[in-house]
C-alpha cells in the first residue's frame, strides 16, 4: 500500500494548501490512504467542523486531533457525527468520538489508524498512551485484520516519540510524531520493519514561530509579557509529512521519505 501522512495543519495558510495541493499529490503518488493532523487548522487552536469538512474533500481518508481536540466546540458534536475524525485514544473516557477505527481503503484493504497524548512535558496528565496504544493494536493485529496500521503520536518529547516507535516496531506500518510543528530528520525504517518519524511538522507558513505569526511570540520571549493573541502566519504553506510504501502481505514498511512541497522548505517526497 502507498500511505501518506501529513502533519498538523496550522490555520488558513495550511487549509489552503490542503485543498490546493493534496488532490493531485493523490493521484500523481497513487497514495491508497491519507492522514492528516489538523488539530490546528482553526485559527491556529483546534478544528470546526467546517474546517473538518473541508480537508476530507480534499482527498483526507482520516483526520486526527491532539490536545487541542475541542478547543472549538462544535467538534464536540462533529466528531460523533463524522466516524473519519479521530480524538487521542488516551483522553478522558468521557470525551466524544473515538481514538481509533479500522477504515476501508482503496481496493478494499483495511487500515488502523490510531492516536494518542504523550505525557512528558505536557500541560496536563493523559492516560499511559503505551498501554492504550498495545491493546488497541491487539485488537486489530496488522497482517490479520489491519493490512496497515498507521500511529499518531502527539507528543512534546522527541525521545518519547522515539521510544513509542521502538515500543511498536513490527505491530506498525507507521508510527509518526505530531504537535511540534518541526519535522525532525531521523526517517528511517526500524528493525522489525515499522517506519519512524519522531514529528512529521506542519502544513502551514515556514516563515513563522512554529505557525504563528513573529511578532507576538518574539514580543513574550523577549520582554516576558504578551500583547495579543496568537494568530496564524498566513504566507505560502509548506506541506509537511511522511510516505510510506508497505507489504502487502505483512502491513511493514519497505520504504519511507520525508515529505515536503510547496512554501520555503527544500521541496521532497516520493
Amino acid at each position: 500500500m502507498r500511505l501518506l501522512f501529513l502533519g498538523d495543519v496550522v490555520g488558513r495558510a495550511g487549509r489552503n494548501a490542503i485543498s490546493e495541493r493534496l488532490p493531485a499529490m493523490r493521484a500523481d503518488w497513487k497514495l491508497d490512504f491519507i492522514v492528516v493532523n489538523g488539530e490546528n487548522a482553526t485559527g491556529g487552536m483546534g478544528l470546526s467542523g467546517a474546517h473538518a469538512k473541508g480537508i476530507l474533500e480534499a482527498g483526507a481518508d482520516c483526520i486526527t486531533l491532539g490536545d487541542h481536540a475541542f478547543d472549538q466546540r462544535d467538534m464536540k458534536v462533529a466528531i460523533e457525527q463524522e466516524p473519519r475524525i479521530l480524538r487521542p485514544l488516551n483522553y478522558a473516557a468521557t470525551a466524544p468520538g473515538k481514538g481509533a477505527r479500522l477504515y476501508t481503503a482503496q481496493k478494499g484493504k483495511k487500515v488502523l489508524v490510531a492516536q494518542a497524548l504523550g505525557q512528558v512535558f505536557m500541560k496536563r496528565p493523559f492516560a499511559d498512551p503505551f498501554s492504550h496504544l498495545d491493546q488497541v493494536l491487539k485488537s486489530a493485529p496488522m497482517g490479520g485484520l489491519a493490512n496497515a496500521v498507521i500511529v499518531d503520536f502527539h507528543a512534546e518529547a522527541t525521545s518519547e516519540k522515539m521510544g513509542m516507535g521502538h515500543w511498536l516496531d513490527g505491530r506498525a506500518s507507521l508510527v509518526v510524531g505530531t504537535h511540534t510543528h518541526v519535522p525532525t530528520s531521523d526517517t528511517q525504517i526500524l528493525p522489525k520493519g515499522t517506519a519512524l518519524q519522531s514529528d512529521a511538522g506542519m502544513c502551514g507558513d515556514y516563515n513563522s514561530v512554529i505557525g504563528m505569526d513573529k511578532a507576538e511570540p518574539l514580543r513574550r520571549f523577549v520582554t516576558g509579557m504578551n500583547k495579543e493573541r496568537f494568530t496564524p502566519a498566513s504566507g505560502e504553506a509548506t506541506l509537511s509529512g511522511v510516505y510510506v510504501e508497505t507489504d502487502d502481505k505483512t502491513g511493514l514498511a519497505t520504504r519511507v521519505v520525508q515529505v515536503r512541497q510547496g512554501g520555503r522548505l527544500q521541496q521532497s517526497g516520493p
